[in-house]
């Protein structure tokens, strides 16, 4: 019989997908969640197994092409064996390179790749570790701007209400949910997969006991997605599919009716809103002959007209939450939908109201419909970058591809800059980023690739300089964020890997190479380091009255409870109360319908207000299913893809794709069945999985599935694993955002009935295995 596990030897640690407390136990890490979160994600499972994973990489790598021959493009990335060398070697190496094009092109040549999430603390934090290094070491580098999941939101929300994060974090709590809604219209859905997690860490999952509550009070809840599970059963919702990236003409039917009907609040329109003259004669049809109405969208979406027309009546004259989904604006003309939920909302009188108007992406974070912590979390400081040049985070294989080309930018006509050596430390795009036979052949354009990592992801083994990093279990830090009231210190619960070094000693050794050690580290150890950031919130305790203890206090205490801000609405409450007094921060202070600045911009595919743009990808005879491409409910992102909850969730080593029964036996398609999807871009296998869950004519195949080729020396070759983004789209939403349109596109399926190739998605390339061993 086992022995109980002692938990006074249970240390605190966090991570993006929950606040824990793990220990040792016969040799097995032992993770258990925080005993006051409710709905504890189970991604925190994935740890144990991975933390000593074959996956994992020991030593420094280098391309043997890049070794031999030197820094220059090369399409051997991603095919070509690694030498392992020390870290000397290593460090030598790579500081002359950066030192060659700070010389020779300067900074300008540096794209700085990092994209959050590599770990909850706010110290180890690869972003701000890796850019504090290049704009200290270097004098900048090349940016990106905006995000992966929100990348047109990012830029719509700013023209129409305000600034993004007061706009959207700070407006529509969970409590006013509970206690003042009274009908969610749910455009996309709001699955607790993705609320699981939130940056700097999250210590109470309170969505699905929120949306519970409010539903037993007698919120109705109605999720309009072609996925049933986009809302968790506590909701009690009712499921209304619809065609993928129609939502926008759903919506203007929604409010023809309205309109048409008389039941739009004119009230509210005339004094909080500017520009319903224009959206009107677009909506009736006066511009276009074209009247928006029901059927009209019925036609466009696939729901019904009579519940297009019926869902607008009932919304009308109630406390009515339209919440939506990044999913929504992850597709072709992604500004749209954003743009008209707002104003859905604004012809609902509802905007400002607790638990009322429009709250893009509640639900689609944990960091969303929660109170602010009152007092600061701090982060690393980075310095300052004096390379102007940016690109938005979604366009680096055209960056790569087109060096000196033209491109359009909310508003700005920019150039893609030339760059020769992209860094990149805690990120994967061949996770975040579509069309990967696209993104190889951008990767072969540059002189030189270099990845901080924990493993062999598809990103470390297209580098030419693979510097192996620890995982956060491997290191002390403090995580925190600006919405979640726990600070908590993250003790080390295991020696590092092999020879892993955290960014930090590393950006610490390429900064003494290159004469700037001292400003990097400023003389301060990791410990130090901690201890100096803690210090400005514990000042900010201690200016409250507060019990603000000194930091050896709270590392031993292992968490600190921060105070909260009231729950006023932000600045939409604000602006409800009084919008004299207080005015939005757009251009006319009001909520924009129609935006001048928008117009003035002049691109078809996004005018001066929300309108229907018809997608050009959708399905054919080639291709004549939707996929959704959607985040994963095992792990966050592709992180841990190797870990246990994420491992066992996937069937034949295959992640798994679902699919209609109707859909499958048109296929000859059965459960558990190997299946190839595929289209113009590229194909990768599945493992079937039969459900009404998903409506007919939709697949669903989550992202995160490390990228597997079958033969890397293949142009486009077959990904064995189940990465969706071999099948989607890299073209941006509009010239207005360019963000991304990751989340839909379309192709074939069919039953795999070829001999099964093996998955070696966490097996260590042949010389890594060898250096192991050593």
């Amino acid at each position: 019989m086992d022995k109980p596990m002692d938990r006074s030897g249970l240390r605190p640690h966090s991570s993006h997908w929950g606040v824990f407390r793990a220990g040792w136990q016969d040799g097995t890490l032992v993770v258990e969640p925080h005993p006051g979160d409710p709905d504890p994600s189970p991604i925190l499972q994935n740890f144990p197994k991975a933390l000593r994973h074959r996956a994992r990489i020991a030593r420094p790598m280098i391309r043997r092409g890049w070794l031999e021959n030197g820094p220059g493009p090369s399409d051997r990335r991603g095919r070509d064996e690694f030498v392992a060398v020390s870290w000397d070697r290593a460090l030598d190496l790579l500081a002359g390179e950066l030192a060659r094009l700070r010389d020779t092109r300067g900074p300008q040549a540096i794209f700085g790749g990092s994209y959050g999430w590599s770990s909850a603390g706010r110290f180890h934090h690869a972003q701000s570790q890796i850019h504090r290094f290049l704009n200290i070491a270097l004098g900048g580098y090349v940016r990106s701007v905006n995000s992966y999941s929100a990348g047109a939101a990012n830029v719509i929300i700013p023209h129409v209400l305000g600034p993004f994060e007061p706009v959207t974090r700070h407006s529509i709590t969970w409590e006013q949910v509970m206690e003042h809604t009274q009908m969610v219209l749910a455009f996309g859905g709001m699955a607790v997969k993705n609320s699981a997690v939130a940056g700097g860490g999250v210590s109470q999952h309170i969505e699905r006991g929120a949306m519970g509550t409010a539903a037993a009070r007698g919120c109705r809840f109605v999720l309009i997605s072609p996925l049933r599970d986009d809302l968790p059963e506590e909701a009690g919702a009712e499921w209304q599919t619809i065609t993928p990236g129609t939502d926008t003409a759903m919506m203007l039917g929604m409010a023809h009716t309205l309109a048409s009907e008389g039941l739009h609040d004119r009230a509210f329109l005339d004094t909080y809103c500017t520009g319903w003259p224009e959206f009107e004669k677009y909506l009736m049809g006066r511009t276009d002959g074209v009247p928006k109405t029901a059927a009209w969208a019925s036609a466009i979406c696939g729901v019904p007209e009579a519940r297009i027309a019926g869902l607008a009546r009932e919304a009308a004259g109630k406390r009515v939450l339209i919440t939506m989904a990044h999913a929504l604006q992850r597709a072709e003309h992604g500004e749209q939908p954003v743009w008209m939920g707002a104003v859905l909302a604004a012809m609902l009188g509802q905007i400002g109201l607790p638990g009322g108007g429009f709250n893009y992406a509640l639900g689609s974070i944990a960091h969303y419909g929660k109170r602010m912590v009152a007092v600061p979390v701090a982060g690393l400081p980075q310095g300052r970058n004096k390379v102007t040049e940016f690109i938005p985070v979604a366009r680096i294989s055209d960056m790569l591809l087109n060096p000196g080309a033209p491109f359009d930018y909310n508003g700005q006509r920019l150039t893609y800059p030339e760059i020769s050596l992209v860094y990149w430390a805690g990120g994967n795009p061949f996770h975040h980023h579509q069309d990967i036979n696209r993104l190889r052949r951008a990767f072969a354009r540059v002189d030189t690739l270099v990845v901080h990592e924990t493993a062999w992801t598809a990103t470390a083994r297209h580098a030419d300089i693979v510097l192996p990093c620890t995982m956060t279990l491997e290191r002390e830090d403090i995580a925190g964020s600006t919405t979640d009231p726990l600070l908590v210190a993250m003790h080390q619960l295991a020696e590092p890997y092999g020879e892993a070094r955290d960014d930090y000693a590393i950006f610490a050794g390429l900064a003494a190479r290159l004469g700037k050690e001292a400003e990097f580290t400023e003389g301060r150890t990791p410990r130090e380091w901690l201890a100096h950031l803690y210090d400005r919130t514990r000042t900010a305790l201690a200016e409250r009255g507060l019990p603000a203890p000194d930091f050896e206090t709270f590392w031993e205490m292992g968490e600190l409870e921060l105070p909260r801000e009231e729950d006023t609405g932000g600045i939409l409450g604000a602006f409800r109360r009084d919008p004299a007094a207080n005015p939005l921060p757009t251009p006319s202070g009001k909520v924009e319908i129609f935006s001048g600045t928008i117009a003035g911009f002049g691109y078809e595919d996004c005018p001066g207000h929300p309108a229907w743009l018809a997608p050009v990808d959708v399905p054919d005879a080639a291709n004549p299913l939707w996929i959704v491409a959607n985040q994963p409910a095992t792990r966050l992102h592709s992180q841990l893809d190797f870990g246990g909850t994420s491992a066992d969730s996937k069937r034949r080593g295959r992640e798994v794709m679902r699919i209609h029964p109707a859909d499958a036996a048109a296929r000859d398609i059965a459960e558990g069945d190997i299946v190839r999807l595929f289209n113009g871009r590229g194909a990768c296998l599945a493992a079937a999985a039969l459900s009404e869950a998903v409506m007919p004519g939709v697949v669903q195949l989550a992202t995160g599935a490390w990228y597997d080729p079958a033969d890397p020396e293949e142009e486009m070759p077959l990904c064995v694993h189940g990465n969706p983004n071999v099948l989607t789209r890299d073209a941006g939403t509009s010239r207005l955002a360019q963000g991304c349109t990751g989340q839909l596109t379309v192709l074939q399926v069919e039953k795999f009935t070829g001999n099964l190739p093996p998955v070696r998605a966490w097996e260590p390339p042949e010389a890594a295995l060898a250096t192991a061993a050593e």
